[in-house]
């Protein structure tokens, strides 16, 4: 076991902090024994409500009070600062690169092997791919960020989950108006109003229009239109039903990444000029339409809660070399869970269910730029992103059956255990049409070869297995131990099949451990964990062209720590509360042979004993929330990002960035609240993301620099 373990000696800030606290903790419980603990409840662990301090695994929560004084532009504002969760928007708008303990790492962007949930319902694809445009930022209740494989809403998912929970339809408190304005062209407008009748039957509408210019940079600019209705319906005295129909219209222009040259021009103006791509225009715009309805029937010792659901969407999507134009992609599917509660052991209970999901896409086309400049075969720019010769033409299905368990066992008021796993069988289908004409990254331009085009198909199988045990033991009203083992499994992208059918889906080990703490004055949660990939797909950028391999063997250990504390006393007005978190990641390839073409040719190189790239060895967040009697509100975070290596070769490292500070100062007096948010409050010049390929060229995706948006909401 000791192979698997960090070496603490090694992080002795983060065990000095700890005892700090603990001792501050004991301290604290001895002078005040009656005082009895606070904390949140969560379901995304374990489909079940429970405080977090039961949970056995790490689990953050991100509260109402926290998402009101965010920006809340893009769902990374909300978890920034979150330890083992590495998120950044490389584009603003509902754009992010999401990772959790290294899970996510492969994404060339967006959110992959992490399941991301909204009211229950994945948001993500069935091969791992999730879309947030639809995900409105204003409308969220709470965030809970389940760490870890195994998790039990999660097909297919090494990372855990991420479960947006939105405004209940049946809570009135939530309505309010709230207008924003700010510089780059920020706007922000969002209403909510419910209403309900004397049977508890309910009906909510919600839109929300969000915009942002961004002139500090080229080709950024970002727009969102919102609307959801949403239905709650009492059918007896032991159901309810929650039903919600919205639509979305985003628009979200891509300004990609810079050289060293322009990196540097950008630290000393703050402002992105050009790009390091030929193509210079773009995007992804999308349409969505979004349906959702689950019941819950109590029947005594068996609660029956059904969800069913229908997702449909289209985008327009250019990107290097070819533009993306997508018709429509259906997806719909069902959730039927039972919780039997019985007492085998104490007051237990019994969460089983299975799980249907197929996403369909017809007709996905993808067109070559139309308007081009060349020398030679190479594009060196585009001129907009008109289509032009089709190129591929594919129909694809995705097709998910699960079955999932968990049995949560009370042996004693102390000790909770939870048993189950996920069994998942994944099929992904593909037929596509391909024209003699392809986009050849090594040349950077279209190369024609006469009969190489035609019909092709894919068909992929995989079978999942996600079973999990942990517990969890109070040892007093303060403190409680947990610990757990897991195992997931995660299927590779059906765009990475496409680059090589040969890649195997990945197998995520791991075993965590930990010690929480809770009362109404502090809280802390302190984990560690060893987990043993095998077979992670590993992205690999060669001659500008990113393509997928298996790695052998990764290990990742690491150590986590939250915390916040309330440092006044009740003979001082108003409430202060300190945080700070922190993150110690040790992830290696244990096995791993990385293919570099070199002068065309594939070549093996070892990079066994390397860092994984791009994750940094510590990373570290302050906050500080006060509130005074007045009605006058302060919150200020500020986040570090320590060192990592550019690429897999380990041959360079970034240093990272360090006090990123976001703020916000508001003042609340009856249903009015006005608050000045200011992000990047000192303006520092960095980048949330630096990479490497095979043949040395770097690129640099700029932090944006200080911005502030002034807001006035009226709470109903």
């Amino acid at each position: 076991m000791n192979n698997y373990l960090p070496d603490f000696s090694r992080y002795h800030l983060t065990i000095m902090v700890t005892a700090a606290l603990t001792g501050t903790c004991v301290q604290a419980e001895e002078s005040d024994t009656e005082k009895s603990a606070a904390d949140v409840i969560t379901v995304t662990a374990t489909r079940t409500e429970r405080t977090s301090a039961e949970v056995p695994e790490s689990i953050s929560i991100i509260d109402q009070k926290r998402l009101e004084q965010e920006k809340m532009f893009n769902i990374a504002d909300a978890l920034k600062g979150t330890p083992g969760v590495l998120i950044q928007s490389t584009s603003g708008g509902s754009s992010s690169r999401l990772i959790v303990r290294g899970a996510g790492l492969k994404a060339q962007y967006g959110i992959r092997e992490i399941m991301v949930l909204r009211d229950g319902v994945p948001v993500t694809d069935p091969d791992s791919f999730t879309r947030m445009d639809f995900i409105d930022t204003q409308d969220i209740e709470q965030i809970e960020v389940s760490k870890g494989p195994a998790n039990i809403y999660a097909t297919g998912s090494t990372g855990g989950a991420i479960h947006i929970i939105s405004k209940s339809v049946f809570d009135d408190r939530r309505d309010q108006l709230r207008l924003g304005l700010g510089d780059e062209g920020t706007r922000n407008l969002h209403l909510r109003k419910s209403w309900m009748t004397e049977e508890g039957n309910a009906l909510a509408i919600t839109a929300s229009h969000r915009a942002q210019d961004n002139d500090w940079r080229r080709n950024n600019e970002y727009e969102s239109n919102q609307l959801s209705i949403k239905g709650g319906i009492l059918p007896s005295d032991n159901s309810e039903l929650e039903m919600e129909l919205s639509m979305t219209h985003s628009d979200l222009n891509l300004p990609g990444s810079m050289d060293e040259a322009q990196f540097a021009e950008f630290k000393k103006t703050g402002k992105q000029t050009d790009n390091d791509s030929a193509f210079k225009n773009t995007a992804r715009n999308s349409e969505i339409v979004f349906f959702n309805s689950r019941l819950s029937v109590d029947l005594g010792d068996l609660t029956f809660r059904p969800r069913v659901y229908y997702n449909q969407w289209s985008h327009f999507h250019p990107v290097t070399g070819v533009i993306n134009d997508t018709d429509g992609v259906a997806i719909f599917g069902t959730d039927l869970e039972l919780d039997y509660r019985h007492n085998l052991m104490g007051e237990d209970n019994l969460v089983s269910g299975v799980t249907f999901r197929q996403d369909r896409t017809d007709n996905a086309r993808k067109y070559a730029y139309a308007d081009i400049v060349t020398a030679g075969p190479r594009i060196i720019r585009t001129l907009s992103d008109r289509k032009g010769a089709l190129l591929e033409i594919e129909d694809s299905v995705n097709t998910v059956y699960g079955v999932f368990l968990q049995e949560n066992l009370r042996p004693t008021d102390r000790l909770l255990i939870d048993a189950g796993f996920r069994l998942d069988q994944i099929k992904i289908d593909q037929d596509t049409w391909n024209s003699d004409t392809s986009y050849n990254y090594g040349m950077g331009g279209y190369l024609t070869i006469p009969g190489s085009g035609g019909d092709s198909s894919l068909t992929r199988t995989f079978t999942l297995f996600a079973p999990r045990i942990g517990s969890s033991y109070k040892l007093n009203d303060t403190f409680t131990l947990f610990g757990n083992i897991s195992q997931g499994e995660q299927v590779p992208y059906s765009s990475e099949l496409g680059s090589n059918e040969d890649l195997r889906s990945a197998t995520n080990t791991s075993v965590e451990f930990g010690l929480k703490g809770r009362t109404h004055d502090w809280q802390f949660d302190l984990s560690a964990y060893a987990s043993t990939v095998d077979d992670e797909i590993i992205q690999v950028r060669t001659d500008g062209e990113t393509i997928y391999q298996n790695a052998g063997r990764t290990d990742k250990k690491g150590i986590e720590f939250s915390s916040s504390v309330n440092v006044l006393q009740d003979s001082v007005p108003g409430e202060l509360q300190l945080g700070f978190n922190y993150a110690y990641s040790d992830y290696k390839y244990d096995d791993f042979s990385e293919v570099v073409y070199v002068m065309g040719v594939p070549t093996n190189f070892d990079r066994s004993g390397n860092q994984l790239p791009f994750i940094p060895e510590h990373y570290y967040s302050f906050s500080l929330d006060y509130k005074h009697p007045s009605g006058v509100k302060l919150r200020l975070q500020a986040d570090s990002w320590g060192e990592y290596y550019l690429d897999n070769a380990n041959t360079e490292t970034y240093g990272g960035y360090d006090f990123v500070t976001n703020a916000n100062l508001g003042y609340e007096t009856g249903p009015h609240t006005l608050s000045l948010n200011v992000q990047n409050l000192f303006d520092k010049r960095y980048a949330v993301e630096v990479k490497k390929d095979t043949s040395g060229d770097k690129s640099y995706s700029p932090g944006a620099p200080r911005s502030v948006m002034l807001s006035y909401s009226y709470q109903f």
